[in-house]
């Protein structure tokens, strides 16, 4: 865990180079390196090929990203999330920057982040608050350089953190539905919620609320990261799990219960999505 405090040419910087445990490296998401940096004249950075997910924040001054085929300006305020196994590069000239930023991975992240983009994420924002960021930033350099004995675990907590706000600033309004379609959709999903139990069929959903098929499809998935029959079928699964812990209901009067009058097809649909069948989970729990 060397940590390399540098006055280069062109910039003047504060890093920790982190070697991650085995058990983190495989089973956390782990940190490779933490740390901040001031310009103190005008510079370029490039990498292309880094197993490495990056984050920053731009701090003070301004400068530029160039990440797939886009080139984007920055200022301070603005926040960066990229795969670093795509090239990027970043520029600052007049208006000197100072940035704040971390690499990390784990073996989950290729989800995380094609998840992030899914719901709208982009590699360039604006957050709604970039002082906290900024201080999970600080916050991971601080354990980073820490003899903490579970650090590990208290940095996969801290890009945990990290990777709750930038999916809550992931949501893009422009990039999802407009807000009358969002109000309808809400109509939707609270529909749902109550009626989950009843046969519900994509079809009667699309001609109840007067919009086609395939775009309530489209839009419901875009918003909620589920289709609507997916999104009913763990609404079941949910309720069905209360009934076997807190109820002497049985599997056939469960499946009823839940809207799935097939013991047989509720107990598969159970499996798959909890990985056990349903009397192995009341058993368990």
């Amino acid at each position: 865990m060397p940590e390399d405090m540098s006055a280069f040419s062109t910039v003047t910087s504060s890093r920790i180079l982190y070697t991650p445990s085995s058990f983190a490296r495989f089973s956390l998401l782990h940190l490779q390196e933490a740390g901040s940096l001031q310009a103190v004249q005008p510079h370029t950075s490039r990498r292309e090929k880094l197993q490495s997910y990056l984050c920053f924040v731009v701090c003070q001054g301004s400068g530029r990203l160039f990440y797939e085929n886009t080139e984007y300006c920055l200022s301070a305020g603005d926040m960066v999330f990229i795969d670093c196994r795509k090239g990027y590069s970043h520029v600052t000239e007049d208006d000197l920057w100072s940035l704040r930023w971390c690499h990390f991975y784990g073996l989950s992240m290729p989800d995380i982040y094609a998840k992030y983009r899914e719901r709208g994420g982009k590699a360039v924002f604006h957050p709604d608050d970039a002082g906290a960021i900024e201080g999970i930033l600080s916050g991971l350099y601080d354990l980073a350089s820490s003899s903490d004995y579970v650090r590990d675990m208290r940095i996969n907590e801290k890009l945990n953190e990290l990777l709750t706000i930038l999916m809550e600033q992931s949501w893009h309004q422009e990039v999802a539905v407009a807000s009358k379609k969002r109000m309808e959709l809400n109509e939707i999903k609270k529909y749902l919620d109550e009626n989950y139990g009843r046969k519900v069929s994509l079809e009667d959903l699309a001609n109840k609320f007067f919009v086609s098929k395939c775009y309530l499809s489209r839009i419901f998935k875009d918003s909620y990261g589920f289709t609507v029959n997916k999104y009913i079928l763990f609404k079941r699964i949910t309720e069905a799990k209360r009934l076997l812990r807190f109820s002497a209901k049985n599997v056939d009067e469960i499946a009823d219960s839940v809207g799935m009058n097939d013991a047989n097809y509720f107990s598969r649909m159970f499996r798959k999505v909890e990985g056990m069948s349903p009397s192995e989970y009341r058993k368990r729990w």
